[in-house]
């Protein structure tokens, strides 16, 4: 898009004190003649260009119309560096470095501030949570209704969706958003999301009920605790999960430890996850199903 070209142009000559019209053209895939008539529209628009003729000429802007990146500490800038990069992993659209150069940073100044810590905030669904992550921004830019696919707990089922905004809590991607099936505001994981695509209608922002921006609520409230023995082998799957500070070790040397949940179906998982390493002492009606479930396993492999 032309503006997105004379953003740029002005972001590179921020960050050079001389380029050439040739330069320009090459960078942004246009003709040299168009380069010319962006800088003269740049000029028309108050932006200080000057040019200057001759064997070491070339397109430069006025000195003192610069970002003083001064005003940021370097501890500052190392957290705007590992943001952008951290977005940048899942968006394949997001330009870090058109903002980077806003800054004035040059790509050594990005390894020597933030090279102590690197964010990626992809899964194994890279390539399909990138795609999905950037129709989403557009169509919540565009205030433009989505149409897809969900699978849950209950089965598939084919949604129209008022996407709001993108949220990444308990290390998921999420898209909170009126859903026109439920007549209500739902969350949905971008894992579980299909054909995904804008459809042709606009939508007019609804007030969110201030408690519907409590995330939590979206899954069962109510805590239930299941108590299990678990081998000290898996000790890292607990620690990971919960925390060193989650669990006791007993008398012979086994780990006793509280799963305190509000997701039944999670909980479960995470049980059977474990294999014959956990041993769950209470309640007596988790003991019950994992018998069932354990029954016709042996019974689909006879």
């Amino acid at each position: 898009m032309k503006i997105d070209r004379l953003l740029g142009i002005v972001t590179v000559l921020l960050n050079n004190e001389k380029t050439t019209a040739k330069i320009l053209a090459e960078k942004f895939e246009v003709s040299i003649r168009t380069i010319h008539r962006d800088i003269e529209n740049l000029c028309k628009a108050g932006i200080p260009v000057v040019t200057y003729q001759g064997g070491g000429g070339g397109i430069s802007i006025a000195e003192g119309y610069k970002l003083d990146k001064s005003i940021l500490s370097t501890d500052e800038l190392d957290n705007i560096i590992i943001g952008l990069k951290s977005i940048e992993s899942i968006s394949k659209n997001f330009s870090m470095n058109l903002l980077l150069e806003k800054l004035a940073l040059k790509q050594e100044d990005i390894i020597s501030i933030s090279s102590n810590i690197i964010i990626d905030l992809t899964s194994f669904h890279k390539t399909s949570l990138s795609q999905k992550i950037s129709l989403l921004r557009d169509a919540i830019s565009r205030n433009q209704e989505v149409e897809l696919d969900y699978f849950s707990l209950k089965g598939p089922s084919s949604r129209e969706i008022e996407p709001y905004f993108i949220t990444f809590k308990w290390s998921e991607w999420y898209v909170f958003g009126y859903c026109k099936l439920r007549q209500d505001f739902r969350l949905f994981k971008l894992n579980r999301i299909s054909h995904l695509k804008t459809i042709n209608k606009q939508f007019t922002r609804r007030d969110i009920p201030r408690e519907k921006l409590d995330l939590d609520i979206y899954f069962e409230s109510e805590e239930k605790t299941i108590t299990m023995l678990i081998d000290r082998s898996v000790e890292y799957q607990i620690v990971d999960s919960y925390g060193e500070d989650s669990y006791e070790i007993t008398e012979d040397n086994r780990i006793k430890f509280h799963l305190v949940y509000t997701n039944h179906h999670y909980a479960m998982d995470f049980i059977q996850s474990l294999g014959d390493k956990a041993y769950v002492i209470s309640p007596q009606s988790i003991i019950d199903e994992l018998k069932v479930n354990a029954k016709n396993i042996l019974k689909m492999y006879k």
